[in-house]
């Protein structure tokens, strides 16, 4: 399996528009974050988890040339805004794209990219999804590859991470039940954000991120959602364990 960090910042990206911090101002090309998503590929299949509104521009970056799912971990514009960019891959492909997600999210999704879902006099320039609701404890597969849904809290947002094989992603996580947890045991590599230092009330700090890690026991863990207040990359990677990195964009790995 291989795993391309697509973007890794916040909401706002690094740099922040009109900001004068240190970090905004870094020339270290691993202090610039688009935001947060990955493309994930294993047995021919090519699926990105979140598209947000740096979507087109990652997919060109990145060389992605077919898209077989997306997977959405919840309905914040920072993970869904580039959804109308799918169409390229829909005209190549020439038929709809999966999609899965949240029901709520679903619907969310109804509302703001309605002309995608419309079935009468449709514009022909829009492009198409196929929908697969994503519910918790409920396996599902993609290609031969079991995919399980590991339900988390942003705040008082109920937001979906995703296990592939012995890879797990999870993002804008502020609390998860032990239940949960457990659908963690053995993984190799774990993904998870880590906002900032200072804690804040719907993400992990990195400290919070760092004690999670450590209750999961993965051989490998990559922080993402980083925005600038943690810090430049160089200094923060110094300080963290000997198996945990920061990730940064255009990172690739393999599980």
């Amino acid at each position: 399996m291989q795993v391309y960090f697509l973007g890794t910042g916040t909401s706002q990206g690094i740099p922040v528009i009109g900001s004068s911090h240190s970090v905004c101002k870094s020339e270290d090309f691993k202090d610039k974050r688009l935001r947060v998503s990955v493309w994930v590929t294993f047995d021919e299949v090519s699926l990105v988890i979140d598209c947000g509104p740096d979507f087109r521009q990652q997919m060109l970056t990145s060389g992605c040339e077919k898209l077989d799912a997306i997977l959405f971990t919840h309905e914040h514009a920072d993970h869904t805004a580039g959804l109308d960019d799918i169409r390229p891959f829909f005209f190549k492909q020439k038929k709809d794209i999966p999609i899965y997600a949240h029901q709520r999210v679903l619907e969310n999704f109804k509302k703001r990219f309605d002309y995608i879902f419309e079935t009468e006099n449709k514009y022909p320039g829009a492009p198409g999804v196929q929908t697969f609701e994503v519910k918790n404890n409920a396996d599902f597969e993609i290609g031969k590859a079991k995919i399980t849904p590991i339900n988390a809290n942003h705040a008082n947002l109920q937001v979906f991470g995703y296990r592939i094989q012995d890879f797990v992603y999870l993002t804008d996580v502020k609390t998860i039940d032990d239940s949960e947890i457990e659908k963690l045991k053995g993984v190799k590599v774990l993904v998870v954000n880590a906002l900032r230092e200072e804690p804040h009330h719907s993400h992990f700090s990195l400290q919070e991120a760092l004690d999670f890690i450590y209750l999961v026991q993965p051989e490998r863990a990559y922080l993402t959602h980083i925005s600038h207040l943690l810090g430049f990359h160089e200094e923060v990677q110094k300080r963290l364990p000997a198996n945990v990195f920061l990730a940064y964009d255009n990172l690739k790995i393999t599980v």
